[in-house]
């Protein structure tokens, strides 16, 4: 009896899409809620908890369809694969947010910012306010967003997967 791989790019595409979906009603939720701006907590909370669930079912749909067998390099690549999906998707739905939906968001989010730093840091002179204000608006650039985003998102994947990984990993015994 040969020993069938299961497929790593089925699992990717379905977790993916599905992380992928849920970020974007997350993100409705926070327009909706006028909270796209400021990002409270909760709605971290809640992003980052959507990342691990859906991280760790994808592994666990791996370790089944691979005869219960997962090793770390296994968990890595189907954790980043889903991640990059996921990542993927959001970055187009941020790309569509930000140039059709909330055209105004990038001021938007500048002038949010600034307020912040005036209000955190009364002292702040001028100068370095115009400096971090300039380092913010490079920053705030569509493709720099999506970039960002990008790494960030396999950089919590990377980190998501290799833990679950490690709780999860059963060897595939040597014949």
């Amino acid at each position: 009896m040969e020993n069938q791989k299961a497929s790593i790019k089925k699992i990717a595409l379905y977790y993916g899409v599905i992380w992928g979906l849920l970020s974007i009603a997350l993100s409705v939720i926070a327009y909706v809620t006028n909270n796209h701006i400021d990002r409270p907590m909760w709605l971290t909370i809640i992003g980052l908890a959507i990342m691990v669930v859906i991280i760790v079912y994808g592994l666990k749909a791996y370790k089944h369809e691979n005869q219960g067998f997962l090793s770390i390099s296994e968990a890595l690549k189907v954790g980043l694969a889903v991640s990059l999906i996921a990542a993927i998707i959001g970055t187009l739905y941020n790309l569509l947010f930000v140039s059709v939906i909330e055209p105004e968001f990038i001021n938007q989010t500048l002038e949010y910012t600034r307020e912040t730093m005036i209000t955190e840091n009364p002292d702040m002179t001028e100068e370095q306010m115009e400096m971090t204000m300039g380092i913010t608006e490079k920053m705030m650039t569509p493709l720099v967003m999506s970039a960002m985003g990008l790494i960030f998102t396999l950089f919590l994947g990377f980190f998501t997967s290799l833990f679950a990984g490690l709780i999860m990993k059963v060897n595939r015994p040597e014949n």
